[in-house]
């Protein structure tokens, strides 16, 4: 019977499962799929030649994780590379925002759109060192962050930590107006937000802009040397290692509850693991709470707070195999590996207006990855090996193009659709299409096929929105891993502090169960186990 069984081998359960072997605990984690990684996978199915990540690529948040550095993944083989710059944003008149690994470039850089846009620069760059090593510590720990927010109370004072405060919780489109005149420093924030489902009128979405900025700034965004799947590897090692084991293609159906506690959980195959001390569930709330955990073992208030239960919107990605680099027009983009593709911040309004109606964007707001220039290991000398996601309705009532899409994902919706996508680009780089030797569309229900998470094609594990952060998340009151029932623990991406490949909602996890077995009940509890198996 191991110590603790793990449902998920994505990157927050194979942090959590780390986590535990690292404290002595025997470790099993369960995968649904025929290989570990969840989200963070690359294979060679668009062309042999080519390395593509099938979901995510770039990891800033890794990078800036104390849980990630914590793990010491270079020891197991990861090593990380770099694009010349972090992020371009060209826009159709030639001009283009980039943000560079120097803030000095990145600042002369955004003063050519505006005289005193690149000093408006330095000071949220100023400000983002005065604050990273507590705003970090706060964002990644479970809420409330008490320490950390007290530390950064005490360094800003009372009046400027309600200002930081205020600028977190800005619009993107408001906080690039309030800080830069020209339209630079504006793109470079939205765009950021975007990454998530923050149009540039959201609360919050200016703050996630501004972070995302900011570890650009400090921290690049990297990615794995020969492919996503390299993080995934060097966790599983590591795992090994410390004796911790992954089974794959072990689907649970079921976490096992008696007398108000998780006992273990059973497989599609009706195979039964017990845990002598937790489950810890990588998988979304919706996914745990009346799926794996029947509702008779639950709170009523609980089923009526999953009903309000916000998804992300859907994805849909286009990876390419290219036989020469992108043609762009403007001169940025050639030296970024991620390209953000929208002509203004009113046409990300106009995109998300789309996304709200439930239509099909007809001008898809794009984020492009140009992975052998941030990797040369990605594909053969001279090539490119790419990809571009956009967001999609969950549920598509209509097309805002001329094609006809219908949101059902046909091979006609999803072949329509990468057209769609490849006219973006060729907007922005002439010529484009002559590149393509090979493409691949993954629409919403091909992302959920090969990772459950995703569900819908969402990548975050429910809405980035205000209303479903911090102790929203995933539901109001919560904020942190535990759940109502004694020995089970929630470690995806549905939990605070949501997505992105940081490991936090997993370490989160497996640090409240260590608490738990270490508390003076938990031991006196299996005091009286010990001494029953004794006299037995």
């Amino acid at each position: 019977m191991p110590d603790a069984v793990v449902i998920g081998a994505g990157p927050n359960g194979l942090v959590a499962a780390n986590v535990l072997a690292d404290r002595g605990w025997s470790v099993e984690v369960l995968e649904a799929q025929d290989e570990p990684g969840g989200a963070v996978r690359s294979d060679r199915g668009v062309d042999p030649a080519f390395v593509s990540d099938l979901f995510s690529s770039f990891y800033p948040l890794s990078a800036a994780s104390r849980v990630i550095r914590s793990l010491r993944l270079h020891e197991w083989g990861l090593r990380w590379s770099h694009a010349p710059a972090v992020v371009a944003h060209p826009l159709r008149d030639g001009r283009c925002a980039v943000l560079e690994r120097d803030p000095e470039r990145t600042a002369a850089g955004l003063d050519a759109f505006a005289p005193g846009d690149g000093a408006a620069w330095h000071d949220l760059h100023d400000l983002w060192t005065q604050i990273a090593p507590d705003a970090l510590r706060a964002l990644f720990t479970p809420f409330p962050p008490v320490r950390p927010g007290l530390r950064l109370a005490a360094r800003l004072g009372p009046a400027e930590a309600l200002r930081l405060a205020r600028t977190g919780l800005l619009p993107a489109r408001r906080l690039g107006e309030e800080a830069f005149a020209g339209d630079g420093g504006r793109l470079l924030l939205a765009g950021n937000a975007l990454h998530a489902d923050l149009s540039p009128e959201t609360a919050l979405g200016g703050g996630l802009g501004w972070l995302m900025c900011m570890l650009g700034q400090s921290v690049g965004f990297p990615v794995p040397v020969g492919g996503a799947g390299a993080l995934t590897d060097a966790l599983a090692r590591r795992l090994a290692d410390r004796g911790g084991t992954v089974r794959c293609g072990r689907r649970v159906t079921q976490v096992t509850v008696r007398d108000g506690r998780a006992r273990g959980v059973r497989t599609a195959d009706g195979e039964y693991v017990a845990a002598h001390r937790a489950v810890l569930a990588d998988v979304t709330a919706p996914a745990l709470y009346g799926g794996l955990v029947a509702w008779e073992h639950l709170p009523g208030r609980l089923r009526d707070d999953m009903r309000r239960f916000q998804w992300d919107v859907g994805t849909v990605k286009v990876d390419w195999a290219l036989d020469r680099p992108v043609p762009w027009a403007a001169d940025g983009p050639a030296r970024a590996g991620t390209v953000h593709l929208a002509d203004g911040v009113d046409e990300l309004t106009r995109f998300a207006a789309q996304l709200a109606r439930r239509l099909v964007p007809d001008r898809p707001f794009l984020v492009l990855g140009q992975m052998t220039t941030a990797d040369p290991t990605r594909s053969p000398a001279g090539t490119e090996s790419a990809w571009a996601y956009t967001h999609v309705p969950r549920t598509v009532a209509g097309d805002a193009g001329p094609d006809g899409v219908t949101g059902a994902w046909t091979r006609a919706d999803r072949e329509r659709m990468a057209d769609r996508v490849e006219a973006v680009v060729e907007t922005y780089a002439p010529g484009f299409r002559s590149t393509v030797r090979a493409r691949r569309v993954l629409a919403p229900p091909t992302l959920e096929a090969m990772d459950a998470n995703l569900r819908g094609g969402a990548v975050n594990g429910g809405t980035t929105a205000l209303h479903q952060q911090l102790l929203f998340r995933p539901v109001p009151g919560a904020g942190r891993p535990e759940t109502p029932v004694r020995g089970l623990y929630l470690a995806s991406a549905s939990a605070h502090p949501g997505g992105g490949v940081h490991g936090a909602p997993g370490a989160n996890a497996a640090r409240a169960a260590l608490t738990r077995a270490a508390s003076p009940s938990a031991l006196l509890a299996a005091g009286r186990r010990g001494a029953g198996r004794a006299r037995d």
